[in-house]
């Protein structure tokens, strides 16, 4: 009789348990801090991310740009009711200038998306927007004991794919025809992080985040980016 080959699986993941759902929590770094997004926080991200100059930044979001601040507290309420772990993004002059979520959570497999990944002009690009990053990519894995981390982004959107790629994620793939937003068509290229990508990827920020890598006008010395490149 012969004995059937069982076919392959993957590696056993010992000891997994179901893990706990993100709440927003207060997160302290050097450059920046978290705190869970309030309506105490709405007039300054409004100064932020509302107007007319901020509009470009909510192009890829499937949601118009806020043109008041009650306009803002309204989206802002229905976000948190969607995604309770909703962060207010603390720059280092002490005022909130982004925000973004831990959302499309998966407990069972411990998956979590960080999303709407939104910063203003004072805030973007500074190393303040990258330890914000880190301070939650770092409470995810270490904290809550996820094993992936995503980043989706419509594909035609270059700036948060480059930004996934600097922040440490891997591109996947691209998902056609994913979604239709506010009117258009959004093929979205999906990032990850896993577990056991985290520890290399957190020693790397943490090197790039050391006030040693900036000059006196704060300019970093070396790139966080892969091979060096610009930031």
């Amino acid at each position: 009789m012969t004995i059937p080959t069982r076919p392959p699986v993957g590696p056993a993941v010992p000891g997994w348990s179901v893990r706990p759902t993100p709440e927003a929590v207060h997160l302290q770094g050097r450059y920046a801090s978290l705190r869970p997004l309030t309506s105490a926080s709405y007039s300054e991200l409004y100064a932020a991310l509302g107007g007319e100059q901020a509009a470009p930044r909510w192009t890829y979001l499937p949601a118009e740009p806020p043109r008041d601040l009650p306009s803002l507290w309204m989206l802002m309420s229905t976000r948190l009711e969607a995604d309770p772990a909703t962060f207010a993004v603390v720059g280092e002059d002490g005022r909130v200038a982004g925000t973004f979520a831990l959302c499309t959570v998966d407990e069972s497999n411990g998956s979590v998306e960080l999303g709407w990944v939104l910063f203003g002009e004072a805030l973007a690009r500074t190393r303040a927007a990258t330890e914000a990053v880190h301070l939650v990519q770092s409470h995810v894995f270490e904290e809550l004991g996820y094993r992936r981390l995503e980043w989706k982004c419509d594909s035609l959107n270059e700036p948060s794919r480059r930004a996934a790629l600097r922040f440490g994620f891997t591109y996947e793939g691209t998902f056609r025809q994913h979604r239709v937003v506010k009117g258009h068509n959004r093929d979205s290229a999906w990032f990850s992080i896993t577990d056991s990508e985290w520890p290399a990827i957190r020693e790397r920020q943490l090197a790039w985040l050391d006030p040693e890598n900036f000059d006196a006008d704060g300019v970093q010395r070396t790139s966080l980016r892969p091979h060096g490149s610009a930031r």
